[in-house]
């Protein structure tokens, strides 16, 4: 039959490579499911007009089956009542239906035969396509997760490329240009007490001048004491040469 083939083509399908080609992986086992499924049905129709054909058979071969029993029980009635004539004709009846039976048993048989393999090849399938459900729901997970982790990796990219740092440059400018106009605005506004940085460094000038101030008062001691030196001096030479006139 047609619609077996057609469905051992789509379980030998090779599944991996059909995805690998596929732009959109989802869309395309929903189409293979789909298939499947359509399938099924096909199948299902078809193995049940088989089993109504089969019934009508086995209808019409029973009503052979009791013609025949029927010209045989005529045909020995016949013989018995002495009618050679009437059972032969009986006889001859019965052949045919005879022949009708045997017809017809084979037609049964070709169609219970049908009827079996069309239950194994539903039976076949629909594992076939629980297996390929399941294979959807993994495959679908798995498509998500990677599509997701490509996105994160490509915003990862993005966030570190030139282009971000040249946005937040771009940023940085646009903050310090309105932090210049918001001062220009409000220009008479006081300026903000001394940092901290500024009090140090007055305190440490204070430092300087006063050490400055001792440094004038040593050089002014020492000035001093040189000075005092240099008339001491003057004077006991003074004293000596009056010694010597006297």
């Amino acid at each position: 039959m047609g619609i077996f083939s057609r469905f051992k083509d789509i379980v030998s399908a090779n599944l991996s490579s059909m995805l690998d080609r596929a732009e959109d992986p989802e869309k395309m086992i929903r189409l293979m499911i789909r298939e499947m499924e359509e399938t099924l049905v096909e199948i299902k129709a078809s193995c049940a007009g088989t089993m109504a054909a089969s019934k009508r058979i086995g209808r019409e071969l029973d009503e052979a089956r009791a013609k025949a029993d029927l010209w045989a029980g005529r045909a020995e009635l016949a013989v018995e009542r002495g009618r050679e004539d009437m059972a032969r004709e009986a006889l001859l009846e019965r052949r045919r239906h005879g022949e009708r039976v045997e017809t017809l048993e084979d037609e049964k048989a070709r169609a219970d035969a049908l009827v079996d393999q069309a239950r194994a090849d539903i039976g076949q399938l629909e594992e076939k396509l629980e297996a390929a459900k399941e294979k959807q729901r993994l495959l679908i997970q798995r498509h998500k997760r990677a599509a997701a982790k490509h996105q994160a990796q490509g915003r990862v990219r993005a966030a570190g490329g030139a282009e971000a740092m040249v946005r937040f440059e771009r940023y940085e400018q646009r903050i310090e240009r309105l932090e210049a106009e918001a001062g220009l605005v409000n220009p008479s506004r006081p300026a903000e007490g001394p940092s901290l940085e500024d009090a140090f460094r007055r305190l440490e000038e204070g430092t300087v001048d006063e050490e400055l101030a001792e440094l004038k008062r040593r050089a002014a001691e020492r000035a001093g004491d040189q000075t005092g030196g240099r008339s001491g001096g003057a004077a006991a030479k003074g004293a000596a040469s009056a010694d010597a006139a006297e």
